[in-house]
């Protein structure tokens, strides 16, 4: 199947029926710690490829589709409850392009996750408006929380 014809609202149902783990403890739900990690890393995967069609947009490189960046937007602002519970001890693994200061600076690194996720449905609202304008702020406010847990948190790949 080409993930190109995914629709965003199949992957947001799946990606909520997985969500739906996230009530389980993190030590319950992973088997081995590169469980965790390929799980984090699948929930950052879909959370920028939707983040990065929404920001095709903003940036005048793909048309402006308002049904479309609002679908994405659904799906940047739920994905963004989901890596975070897989970040728990035994998982800084040296493939995972995770820096070792997560776990130094883990308060920092939650706060990050925190702001990422009060920004997300403020994308959303924009989103729901129609405006571009109104979206590029909230686009703008959260790619700057996105790069600077990147800068802060992620190995360079």
């Amino acid at each position: 199947m080409n993930p190109a014809s995914l629709h965003p609202r199949k992957i947001f149902a799946a990606v909520f029926a997985c969500g739906l783990l996230a009530s389980v403890p993190a030590h319950a739900q992973f088997a081995k710690p590169q469980d965790a990690v390929k799980y984090r890393q699948s929930a950052f995967t879909v959370m920028a490829a939707s983040f990065g069609r929404i920001g095709a947009m903003v940036q005048g490189k793909a048309p402006f589709d308002a049904k479309a960046a609002l679908q994405n937007a659904e799906v940047v602002a739920f994905m963004s409850h989901l890596p975070w519970q897989a970040f728990g001890p035994g998982t800084e693994l040296p493939d995972s392009h995770a820096k070792p200061e997560i776990w130094k600076e883990i308060d920092k690194f939650k706060a990050d996750a925190d702001k990422l996720q009060q920004l997300t449905p403020k994308l959303v609202a924009a989103a729901k408006t129609g405006k571009l304008d109104e979206i590029k702020v909230v686009f703008g406010e959260t790619a700057k929380t996105c790069k600077s847990c990147h800068d802060a948190f992620r190995e360079e790949l």
